[in-house]
């Protein structure tokens, strides 16, 4: 009876371990959100202090991630008191019924500092339109602009902030075939003492702008594995290279951020919390 009762009890632990574990990955850890704090050393700046720049990604606005916890991520980067603001793409999932209402939640974004944005691959465009979302990128473009974010695709702008010039270099999403550093980089003045800041929302583009000149690349896309699993890692991110599923890293002399993002897909989070990244540039 013994040995009954404990095969009992065992078995109804694991079930037990299984029902609490599933209920932490679908509704407590995919709305924990962490901020992460980064400095990065880069040779150019001219600025009177660092520069305090907040990354954010993959909100991935859907039926499963509202835009009341979008809201929350919002209000918490603009507590980290950022001189810039860069969102690197994955805004919606497929289609998105109230864009105007994600204008007026974004906002606060643009409010808080200047801030750009690139596409990602569930933003509109070939990809996505396959499995039913947006033909082009003109929905969530024509949002953006509502919010004040600025979405740079395949384009570039200049700001003067802290008393040093910064340039920003946005791509098209790669998986949308529409990454093209030599139109991104076209006419770009000779930066002399400006920083030179990326935003591509897929990590594995790197190779495509590897010839141009950069210092840092600001990614996404990943959601940092999304699922990762002891001794297994990260088997679900969505990338060749998984190197560079998350965090910060030095790549062939340069550095590369890839932000784990603020919603996900499916619902789920395992051991890899929602991320806003907080960059300071000296």
């Amino acid at each position: 009876m013994s040995r009954l009762i404990t095969r009992r009890s065992f078995v109804g632990g694991l079930l037990a371990a299984a029902a609490g574990g599933a209920t932490y990955t679908r509704w407590c850890e995919p709305r924990w959100l962490e901020v992460t704090n980064r400095r990065i050393d880069l040779s150019r700046t001219g600025a009177a202090r660092p520069l305090r720049v907040v990354q954010l990604s993959d909100f991935h606005a859907s039926a499963i991630v509202p835009l009341d916890y979008i809201a929350e991520a919002v209000a918490l980067a603009v507590a980290q008191r950022p001189d810039l603001v860069l969102v690197t793409g994955d805004f919606i999932t497929k289609r998105f019924n109230s864009l105007d209402r994600y204008a007026r939640v974004l906002r606060p974004l643009a409010a808080a500092a200047p801030a750009f944005a690139c596409a990602g691959n569930h933003d509109g465009g070939p990809w996505v339109h396959r499995f039913g979302g947006y033909e082009d990128l003109e929905p969530v473009g024509r949002m953006l602009a509502a919010a004040g974010l600025r979405l740079l695709q395949n384009e570039w702008a200049e700001v003067t902030l802290l008393g040093a010039r910064w340039q920003l270099i946005g791509t098209g999403d790669l998986w949308s075939g529409e990454c093209r550093p030599d139109h991104a980089f076209a006419r770009l003045p000779r930066r002399a003492s400006a920083a030179r800041l990326v935003l591509c929302h897929n990590p594995d583009a790197k190779s495509l702008l590897e010839a141009h000149d950069w210092d840092l690349m600001c990614c996404g896309h990943t959601h940092g594995g999304q699922i990762r699993l002891p001794l297994l890692g990260t088997p679900f991110a969505p990338v060749r290279d998984k190197r560079f599923v998350e965090g910060l890293h030095v790549w062939r002399g340069r550095w590369l951020n890839v932000n784990r993002g603020v919603g996900n897909l499916y619902g789920l989070r395992f051991n890899c919390r929602p991320e806003i990244s907080v960059l300071e540039l000296v």
